[in-house]
């Protein structure tokens, strides 16, 4: 589960982030099969001149795989954070090259809400303090649901 809850001194935490599912040894094997399979048909030409405009394209598609790569890593790497005292439920919401974005509420009036109508299937938020907010928008919707009874207990209670 890309989610964890942790008990602090006033409370309990909640981490969230999204799922990453590509290592970095998986990376390197990937960038490494793509470039020993984009040069077998240079083999083919070796010797010739035409083998320096293909290793000019082959490294040119190589260096886009990887840059699209790691532009992907970096735009995954958001980060939420739930934290439920009893005077206070507050969220904050932290994205790469984006300031980070906060909420809080008295907790007597936050109520969680799952809905099938929003930008995602099984739509999980937070309502309160005159705003709603919505949580975990990168988990997928069976995480979302578990999630949704998770929190249903603990901010009753």
């Amino acid at each position: 589960m890309p989610y964890r809850w942790t008990k602090t001194t006033h409370g309990r935490k909640l981490d969230l982030w999204p799922q990453q599912s590509m290592t970095a040894q998986g990376f390197a094997w990937f960038i490494g099969t793509t470039a020993a399979l984009l040069s077998l048909p240079l083999l083919a030409v070796l010797g010739s001149p035409m083998v320096w405009i293909l290793l000019a394209f082959m490294l040119a598609a190589v260096g886009g795989v990887w840059r699209a790569l790691m532009a992907n890593r970096a735009d995954r790497q958001i980060h939420e954070e739930l934290t439920l005292s009893p005077d206070r439920v507050r969220l904050e919401h932290r994205a790469p090259k984006r300031p980070a974005r906060t909420w809080d509420a008295i907790p007597n009036w936050v109520t969680v809400h799952l809905s099938r109508e929003g930008p995602v299937e099984d739509y999980l938020t937070l309502r309160g303090g005159g705003r709603e907010v919505e949580l975990g928008a990168f988990l997928t919707p069976a995480e979302r649901k578990e999630l949704y009874a998770e929190l249903q207990k603990l901010i009753r209670t």
